[in-house]
């Protein structure tokens, strides 16, 4: 399902954009740290988080980076959250994503009494564009305009 390109830029510490539908359908976004493993894409939050929250009510995701040498290079990935993992598994995770991304070995940032948790993330869909994305088929400049 992944290319090789898209699994090169989520396998590199690009920081990625995730969007999840809050309750009342609007849409919230946060930036993070992914990766992967075999097929599926992995983050990490902590329990009662609104992302997790988001995703456990409504499994549906998408994903954005963008290429920092060039912001015309961008993957966007669209998946549902098919696995969220608690207890020494999750804290694996993030210590191994505080590695990838800030090169130390355990992350810092905890909060008093907080549960970590790591999304498993199923892609539907993913591609990859550079420059200015096409129209869809029956969508754009040859479309009549609408009245």
């Amino acid at each position: 399902m992944l290319s090789d390109r898209v699994r090169a830029r989520v396998a590199a510490a690009h920081f990625w954009h995730l969007a999840t539908v809050n309750p009342d359908g609007s849409p919230h976004v946060s930036p993070m740290w992914v990766d992967i493993e075999d097929d599926h894409i992995v983050f990490n939050t902590a329990v009662g988080r609104v992302k997790e929250e988001n995703l456990r009510r409504d499994p549906r995701l998408s994903l954005s980076c963008v290429d920092p040498a060039d912001p015309y290079d961008r993957v966007v990935i669209r998946g549902r959250a098919v696995e969220f993992v608690l207890g020494e598994e999750a804290d694996r995770s993030i210590d191994a994503l505080a590695r990838k991304y800030l090169g130390v070995e355990h992350f810092a940032w905890r909060v008093p009494g907080e549960q970590r948790v790591k999304v498993v993330v199923q892609p539907t869909h993913a591609r990859h564009v550079v420059g200015v994305e096409p129209f869809r088929p029956g969508s754009g400049p040859s479309r009549p305009p609408e009245r």
